[in-house]
């Protein structure tokens, strides 16, 4: 994964994406017990005008010149599935606050716990209410910014699942 999250970081320096931060499994990963994933989830900020269709061309171009291909909805990184998905408001304000870390000698962006828990509310498979399960289980989550997130993108009926915990 070092290699891939090098290439990531190489969108940034190049100015092809704004920013990003990684979520989805991978993430949690980094807070809860290790479970099967396959792929990896970047949101990106990329610069668009808000009138237009968001268009990721310029990321999938950057990245086939350089040799990588098409899996599916995925983009193979050193032989990794990366989907890039563009940050909508609640997306944008995780990567602003997201936790740098260093990954087997890469530096990366991986969204925190509470904002983590809200993308996956959102999304609300039955894998991704495992995952807020387990988040909610296996950490200290700050229940007052979770409150908030949820609070401020209208996602707290989908907590109700997890009961009084806020």
């Amino acid at each position: 994964m070092k290699k891939t999250l090098e290439i990531i970081n190489e969108l940034v320096e190049k100015g092809i994406i704004k920013d990003y931060a990684v979520g989805g499994g991978i993430a949690a990963m980094f807070y809860i017990e290790p479970f099967l994933t396959y792929d990896i989830d970047i949101f990106v900020i990329i610069e668009y005008e808000e009138e237009k269709i968001i268009n990721l061309t310029s990321i999938f171009d950057y990245l086939e010149k350089k040799g990588y291909s098409w899996k599916g909805e995925h983009i193979l990184i050193e032989g990794l599935p990366v989907q890039f998905i563009p940050a909508d408001n609640l997306e944008r304000q995780a990567i602003k606050e997201a936790k740098r870390i260093t990954y087997e000698g890469a530096q990366m962006k991986i969204l925190k716990k509470e904002y983590l828990i809200a993308i996956l509310l959102r999304a609300g498979r039955k894998k991704d209410m495992e995952k807020v399960e387990k988040l909610l289980e296996e950490n200290k989550v700050d229940k007052k910014k979770l409150k908030d997130i949820l609070t401020k993108h209208n996602l707290l009926e989908k907590f109700k699942p997890f009961g009084d915990l806020l």
